[in-house]
């Protein structure tokens, strides 16, 4: 049953069978897609898309239905843009407090961050959009340091308490906005509503999954997981594996019977991809003595994977630039044939 697991997450996350109409509709789903990485996280949605291209993902941002924050474990993360400010409201505030010490040692209090905000705001109001480096010379000309440390953690702190995000694409970055702009049409939802969608948008899209690897995700408080979870679990399947309970869509396991053939094939996932990060246990993925294999030393820095069979195999990069760029994989403990014949075509149609 773990090997079926993996399956099932693929298809769950829309890696494997038939991708979603649209990259809104991607990030929708998912709810969250990590995005330290921006490269990387234009493909993790694209390949997941009917069309396979990043163009449709950047257009969405340039449209507004999608942006970028810290809305969850204080890491960037893309997020339906209508979405942004209830999560922010729901998983930022123990983020934010637990930063305090941070803050001490930067020399950033209330009043700096205050200072901070009306600048940004005189800045952006009317429709405007910044580059970060701008954004930090109208820190710096209305008498901010922006040395160190001090610029980011500002425009941290600005977006995780409501006021900026990014926003449009222009030469490829991502430009800052206000959120009361840029996001018209918020969702407004009560926080035990917010626990519930959002503990059921997760088990459907990521599930099969427990309820720890939902408490990692959001980093929710149990009795918070368990509050939302109680709320979702009438729209939610169940399943044991090893005396532990899993959530996941009920239709799950009838896209997995129809596609099959292709889930079983060999896939090719960016760095930081939901299928790795979306979980705190990924045993059923990524066997134990090769964890270290995509996150080397423990750095925070997620390699890109090879996966066939829903497992993970090996890691990959491109080598060269341009036209020349090819294929680099490395295997964990050797690639079989089936798994060397499929890596060029898969490598030629990563978006």
């Amino acid at each position: 049953m773990v090997a079926e697991i993996a399956l099932l997450r693929l298809v769950a996350q829309r890696i494997a069978g038939p991708g979603l109409p649209s990259a809104t509709e991607v990030v929708r789903w998912l709810t969250a897609l990590q995005a330290q990485d921006h490269a990387g996280a234009l493909t993790s949605v694209a390949l997941r898309t009917e069309s396979g291209t990043r163009d449709g993902v950047e257009a969405a941002l340039t449209a507004g239905e999608i942006v970028k924050s810290w809305p969850m474990r204080g890491t960037l993360h893309l997020v339906p843009a209508e979405d942004l400010p209830w999560l922010l409201s729901l998983l930022t505030p123990r983020v934010t407090a637990g930063a305090a010490s941070r803050r001490a040692q930067l020399g950033l209090d209330t009043a700096i961050f205050e200072r901070a905000r009306e600048l940004a705001v005189d800045a952006l109001t009317g429709g405007r959009q910044l580059r970060r480096d701008d954004l930090l010379a109208v820190w710096r000309e209305g008498g901010l340091g922006t040395d160190g440390q001090r610029g980011y953690h500002m425009l941290w702190h600005l977006a995780q308490t409501g006021t900026l995000c990014f926003g449009p694409v222009r030469d490829g970055e991502q430009l800052i906005v206000l959120i009361d702009e840029w996001i018209p049409q918020p969702r407004q939802l009560e926080r035990d509503e917010a626990l519930g969608e959002l503990a059921l948008r997760y088990f459907r899209s990521h599930g099969p999954a427990t309820v720890k690897d939902f408490a990692r995700w959001t980093s929710l408080r149990m009795a918070d997981v368990r509050t939302g979870l109680a709320i979702a679990a009438p729209g939610l399947a169940r399943v044991v594996v090893d005396g532990v309970d899993h959530y996941l869509d009920p239709a799950t396991p009838d896209l997995l019977a129809a596609v099959r053939e292709q889930v079983t094939g060999v896939f090719l996932l960016p760095g930081f991809d939901e299928y790795i990060l979306g979980y705190g246990d990924r045993s059923a993925v990524l066997a134990a003595e090769y964890a270290d294999r995509i996150v080397p030393g423990g750095n925070g820095v997620f390699r890109p994977t090879v996966v066939s069979r829903g497992q993970v195999v090996g890691t990959w990069k491109h080598a060269g630039r341009g036209a020349k760029r090819t294929l680099d994989a490395l295997p964990f403990d050797g690639f079989s044939d089936e798994i060397t014949q499929a890596l060029p075509q898969v490598y030629a149609a990563l978006p």
